[in-house]
């Protein structure tokens, strides 16, 4: 059973910076492909950033192009999302998820099996 527990949310104003970890319990992370998703009130969960198993491919929604940065440590079993230039439109929900989906990148929650319980991240301006 993989276990993933997001950490590193909280309160910045706008401009500044956070990094979210997501550690995965599991036999090893890199059996995964894993992604970040967030989701704001009264929003739909949407697609921020995937990296395939070793991190040699990534992918980003346009809205955080350029700002984030995603990345994982297989030898910690650990993910990470690098937010920096935050505004107030990226406060919501941040959850890490799972996929044996690993080779390529996936963007829709569809193809992942497992998530995280999320960290709030909220950007005050």
């Amino acid at each position: 059973q993989v276990q993933l527990v997001e950490s590193g949310g909280g309160l910045v104003q706008t401009g500044g910076s956070l990094r979210l970890s997501c550690l995965v319990s599991a036999r090893s992370a890199s059996d995964y492909g894993m992604a970040w998703f967030r989701q704001a009130p009264g929003k739909e969960r949407e697609f921020v950033a995937a990296i395939n198993w070793i991190g040699s491919s990534t992918v980003y929604a346009d809205s955080v192009q350029g700002r984030f940065t995603i990345s994982r440590d297989n030898a910690k079993n650990t993910l990470y999302l690098q937010m920096n230039m935050l505004t107030p439109e990226d406060t919501a929900v941040y959850y890490c998820a799972a996929t044996l989906l690993r080779i390529y990148v996936h963007i829709t929650t569809a193809d992942y099996d497992h998530w995280g319980q999320g960290t709030q991240v909220t950007v005050s301006s």
